[in-house]
């Protein structure tokens, strides 16, 4: 019997292969889905000694038989076809050919990160509706219209393992928010991506700056749920092999001398991983780095605005400030970053004031929470 965990795993490994084919998406999926099934129903068996192959196999003439009741003109392709010679390529990895298809660039973020979930990470479209706490059939709409857009695509070779990339990140970026751990689902999928491009520095950055971020989880809610500010957390909670491995990873990728954005960040967040407390806190080095991804990123609103608190933390708050005030005032967390200056600066009034017109503007209940209780700390007198 073939174990439930290793089906999960082994079926973005078989819809690959039979995409690499020529396949159609849609149809190598429904192949693949008759294929599980096919393997639940003889579950109480002896497991095969290759499940991959036997999987691939089923799959394989599941998308065939399909093929043949759809249209007898591909009956002679389908004869030729039936048998694939074998050879070192149907041993290869295709993860990287089936990652950059479903995070083709002319797909949006939302359909993108919806179908690698599905079709990489074996998620339910349930599952995904749950972890983005949107309807299931806003998320099965978002799936079908990537598939729609997709359709007759031929992909021998991977794309783009930037758009890749991106969609991980926005992936890792949603973090917990329903039924699905999406940060945790993000670095499963990127550890998958890193083992068939093991060369790629960037894709080791973005592991590692996962990693890195991902260490400070358990740290970063109190008793009632509410949130905890990376300054006031509770450092013996964070992860330190979590955090080893992260470092591992970014050193390495370092090595290559090929810097991109996510080794960047993946240095910030290893400067403050590295930190026993927040008051040694090596803000000198870590503006350096903001400064090196301003320069990858130029125009990026958000790094500007983690640069301007860097400012504020090495050349004093009202630098800072300077900095944040010439930002676009409907930047996110724009006017949070403010008041933290504020108050660094020693403007209780002002920084109270910030925090509360920054509540209005939080993307999350936690966030809003968070920022109002400031306001009424610093609102108190005596």
């Amino acid at each position: 019997m073939i174990d439930s965990e290793l089906l999960r795993g082994l079926t973005p490994q078989v819809l690959g292969v039979l995409v690499r084919r020529g396949a159609d998406f849609a149809a190598a999926e429904d192949a693949v889905q008759d294929a599980l099934v096919e393997a639940v129903r003889h579950g109480d068996g002896v497991a095969p000694d290759d499940p991959k192959g036997w999987l691939v196999t089923v799959a394989w003439r599941k998308y065939l038989d399909a093929r043949r009741a759809a249209s007898s003109r591909a009956l002679r392709e389908v004869k030729v076809s039936l048998e694939p010679p074998p050879g070192p390529t149907e041993q290869s990895d295709d993860t990287l050919l089936l990652l950059s298809r479903c995070c083709h660039p002319a797909l949006t973020p939302a359909s993108a990160v919806a179908l690698t979930l599905r079709a990489v990470g074996g998620l339910t479209t349930a599952q995904i509706a749950q972890a983005f706490l949107v309807p299931e059939a806003t998320v099965a709409q978002r799936i079908s219209r990537a598939k729609r857009t997709l359709a007759g695509a031929r992909f021998d070779a991977p794309g783009d393992a930037r758009a890749v990339l991106r969609v991980l990140y926005l992936i890792f970026n949603e973090g917990f928010t329903g039924a699905v751990d999406l940060a945790a689902e993000a670095i499963r999928l990127t550890r998958q991506l890193l083992a068939s491009m093991p060369d790629d520095p960037e894709a080791a950055g973005l592991l590692a700056l996962m990693l890195l971020h991902h260490a400070r989880r358990a740290a970063r809610r109190g008793a009632a749920g509410e949130l905890v500010p990376l300054a006031e957390q509770d450092r013996s909670r964070w992860d330190t092999a979590m955090i080893a491995e992260g470092v591992v990873l970014l050193q390495s990728a370092l090595a290559r001398d090929r810097l991109g954005e996510y080794q960047a960040q993946a240095a910030i967040a290893a400067l403050h991983d590295d930190a026993a407390s927040a008051a040694e806190t090596d803000w000198p080095q870590i503006l350096e780095w903001y400064d090196e991804l301003t320069r990858l990123t130029p125009g990026n609103p958000a790094v500007a605005l983690n640069r301007a608190v860097a400012v504020g933390h090495v050349d004093g708050p009202l630098a800072g400030l300077r900095l944040v005030e010439a930002l676009d005032a409907g930047l996110p967390r724009r006017q949070a970053a403010a008041a933290y200056l504020h108050e660094r600066a020693g403007d209780r009034a002002a920084a109270a004031r910030l925090y509360a017109v920054a509540a209005d503007a939080a993307a999350s209940a936690a966030e809003r929470t968070h920022l109002l209780t400031q306001a009424a700390r610093l609102s108190r007198r005596g």
